[in-house]
């Protein structure tokens, strides 16, 4: 069998293969997406230095780990696809594993969890600053139905509600992304199995319905490098990642990502822009443990210039 490192130095005067009318994708189960121009140009800009990281970690095993992360719905799961096919075209095997199968609770519970992390913390912080109520109580009961007790455009109606908000963004930002919100454990024994070689592996699929989970047998064996594309592929909670690619943006941009795809509908909400503005800190936080760093242009850049545009 050739190793991994002798098929990354045959890949010499690389040029990008013609695309098939479908690619294979992530095992996210009903994640939908759309290649388009853009994403192709960007991984033919990411694919030559990436080949050079590989080949740099390849000294040192022969299975190999690829990290592809950044805001949701900003482009990870079309360019992983593509940087997975052109490994694959080179004679280099690959699979694209999605992170969103490994949460603590199927996306509508997650939301719901999230959302009751905002407001209990948001009413204890009234409770701490003495500025709770009945009349406040009846304010926001109103303000839930409508969904809009995040939006800081009210605090000049209610001046209250800042503390609220405050108090409810602080919590938020403690469980979104950590291992209260996201099975790591799990995701680390995959990685780390992978690496040492062991064939097949059960991955985790979920879908968006609590009986929607269930495991697949997956060959390994053939598979050189494992492509991981997840919001959260930069945080130090995951361990055995080889190399690490940032896409960057800003939470503008991963509104408008979202829209198109059609993720959820509540895009526009205060409080997806809440989440996404907290996820955005946590992914620039990360941007100094990614290898490679890709603007929402196209461009390769630096960590600080990653965390300057958060």
């Amino acid at each position: 069998m050739t190793k991994l490192s002798e098929k990354l130095a045959a890949l010499r005067d690389w040029t990008p293969p013609v695309l098939p009318e479908h690619i294979p994708q992530g095992d996210m189960p009903g994640d939908k997406i759309q290649i388009t121009e853009e994403h192709i140009a960007k991984a033919n800009t990411l694919f030559p230095p990436l080949t050079e990281a590989l080949k740099a970690a390849a000294a040192a095993r022969e299975k190999l780990v690829v990290s592809v992360f950044g805001g949701s719905g900003v482009g990870k799961s079309e360019i992983a696809s593509l940087l997975g096919f052109y490994l694959r075209s080179a004679g280099i095997g690959s699979y694209v594993l999605s992170g969103d199968n490994y949460p603590r609770r199927i996306p509508l519970y997650n939301d719901a969890e999230r959302l009751r992390v905002f407001r209990a913390a948001g009413l204890k912080g009234l409770l701490a600053a003495g500025a709770y109520s009945q009349e406040v109580q009846a304010i926001l009961d109103k303000l839930w139905r409508a969904e809009t007790d995040p939006d800081p455009a009210l605090v000049s109606e209610y001046p209250w509600l800042g503390c609220y908000q405050a108090a409810g963004r602080k919590a938020l930002a403690e469980y979104l992304g950590t291992g209260l919100e996201q099975d790591y454990g799990e995701l680390n024994a995959i990685l780390d199995a992978f690496r040492k070689g062991e064939s097949p592996l059960w991955l985790k699929r979920m879908g968006r319905t609590e009986e929607a989970r269930w495991y697949s047998a997956v060959d390994t064996e053939s598979i050189d490098v494992l492509l991981l594309e997840w919001t959260h592929g930069g945080n130090p909670a995951l361990t055995g990642v080889d190399v690490s690619i940032l896409l960057n943006s800003t939470p503008e941009e991963t509104r408008e990502h979202r829209r198109r795809r059609a993720r959820d509908g509540k895009t526009d909400s205060a409080f997806t822009t809440m989440v996404l503005e907290i996820e955005q800190a946590e992914i620039a936080r990360s941007a100094g443990r990614a290898r490679l760093i890709l603007s929402k242009a196209g461009a390769l850049i630096t960590a600080a210039e990653a965390e300057g545009r958060a």
